[in-house]
């Protein structure tokens, strides 16, 4: 079976996401307001997200998430919660990273 590349674009708002889906983006990439490396992009809060992965997927893209900036101890519930929402949107894969103990 051949190997065919899959083009994955970031996506830093609601314009790139619709950009990229309907340009021919087999998989996406997104971040949130919080825990994001990219923050100076618009991103997405938990319902814009919501949103975003379900647009996406209607289209069969794949979602990443991003959650790659250090998370400490005092934040670990919040960024739990993200992961919770992460579940129940079956994406298809979330990186992330956790510092602090």
């Amino acid at each position: 079976m051949k190997n065919i590349p899959e083009l994955l674009s970031p996506v830093g708002g609601i314009n790139q996401l619709m950009a990229a889906v309907e340009n021919g983006a087999d998989a996406i990439y997104l971040g949130g307001e919080f825990f994001n490396a990219r923050i100076k992009s618009e991103n997405f809060n938990l319902e814009n997200m919501s949103r975003a992965v379900a647009y996406a997927h209607i289209r069969n893209v794949k979602v990443y998430v991003t959650m790659n900036t250090l998370i400490y101890n005092d934040e670990l519930e919040n960024a739990l919660d993200m992961q919770i929402n992460f579940i129940t949107w079956e994406l298809t894969h979330s990186y992330y990273r956790i510092w602090g103990w």
